[in-house]
């Protein structure tokens, strides 16, 4: 007895496969006669069609990831941009330093060093750094003197400060040994 159409029809009303379905082969005749979904849901009530329980894994078992350099999904070629463009504009401020003659040849080479090991964030950055250093001085040549960031500016005024209130002890020392004397 072929029943292939009838264990179709099964499957599609069950929501199962056809592997799982599962006849009775003493009640053969009457799942023959069954024609509608509605005879297929009876007979499966009743028990004469059983299905079968699931094979294999039920749970997929998580692996843990690995990270390795096949699984690292950053752009590189966004930070080489960034890089890129960091680089070629703080070398061109360092360059255009030297020209005026405010670095000399060893700052020069140590300012490229730094730019190259990424040091500086920014040119502001940069500009800050030049500023803390003694030896630079801005206003050597053309009396261009470049703009200081707030940073700077407050680190400045805290060693006036700083000097003011030596001068005055200075100062009141004097008094008090020319008073003694």
């Amino acid at each position: 007895m072929n029943l292939s159409k009838k264990k179709e029809l099964a499957a599609k009303t069950l929501g199962v496969g056809k592997g799982r379905l599962q006849f009775k082969q003493e009640n053969l005749n009457e799942i023959k006669e069954a024609i509608t979904r509605q005879d297929i849901k009876q007979l499966n009530q009743e028990g004469i069609i059983a299905i079968k329980p699931i094979k294999g894994r039920k749970k997929n078992v998580t692996r843990k990831h690995r990270r390795g350099p096949g699984k690292i999904k950053i752009k590189v070629n966004k930070r080489k941009q960034e890089y890129v463009k960091i680089t070629r504009k703080l070398r061109a401020y360092a360059m255009s330093l030297r020209e005026r003659g405010v670095l000399d040849r060893e700052l020069y080479k140590k300012i490229r060093n730094k730019i190259r090991m990424r040091d500086f964030r920014s040119k502001a950055n940069m500009k800050d750094f030049l500023n803390m250093r003694e030896d630079v001085d801005f206003e050597k040549d053309h009396g261009i003197k470049m703009p200081l960031t707030r940073k700077v500016k407050k680190r400045i005024e805290a060693k006036k400060k700083s000097v003011k209130k030596i001068e005055k002890k200075t100062d009141s020392k004097k008094k008090t040994k020319e008073k003694k004397k």
